[in-house]
């Protein structure tokens, strides 16, 4: 069944589950995992998240996807564009020589990082993950690969807490979302 992009959109936005007072009272949670259960919705995030950058983007070298459903999103659309997909993790979990950042959480610290060959100097990069709120990890995400010298060239995510003002946080980095909540 072929759909337009608002009919891609307004798929995406009826398939996103809310849960009111989740995990604590006063935050209603998006969940996305109807998204990923119904093989077209999952596909319409891919086709808006892949138009958007065919649009805009006239070389991309790399997908890097955050830890952990930035890799839900991020392989499939690294394979439309017939390159390579970079793992961006928690601390501790990738093998070999790593770099490494640390940022602040609401509640504490966390970590991140990168397999020091993961990109190279200069490769034009899309981040990618599910969700953005606060902006810290997509944040240290653009830290880590800046420090790799790559060329950051848009941060995407599927739904965006625009109340949160994460975007204004990844400044000058480009944010592109496909579901805006307050």
């Amino acid at each position: 069944m072929m759909m337009n992009d608002q009919e891609k959109e307004t798929l995406l936005r009826t398939s996103v589950r809310e849960f009111p007072d989740f995990p604590s009272p006063g935050i209603c949670f998006r969940d996305i995992t109807p998204v990923l259960k119904d093989p077209n919705a999952f596909s319409a995030a891919i086709d808006l998240f892949e138009s958007y950058l065919r649009k805009n983007y006239g070389q991309i070298d790399a997908i890097a996807g955050l830890d952990s459903r930035g890799f839900l999103f991020g392989p499939a659309l690294a394979q439309r564009f017939g390159i390579g997909f970079v793992l961006i993790r928690k601390k501790g979990k990738l093998p070999g020589p790593t770099e490494s950042v640390s940022y602040s959480l609401e509640y504490g610290k966390a970590e991140i990082e990168i397999q020091t060959d993961a990109v190279d100097p200069g490769q034009k990069v899309v981040i990618i993950d599910d969700l953005l709120a606060t902006g810290g990890t997509m944040s240290a995400a653009c830290e880590l690969l800046q420090r790799r010298n790559a060329d950051i060239l848009a941060c995407l995510v599927l739904i965006e807490l625009t109340a949160l003002k994460g975007a204004d946080k990844l400044r000058p980095h480009r944010v592109h979302s496909l579901l805006q909540y307050q």
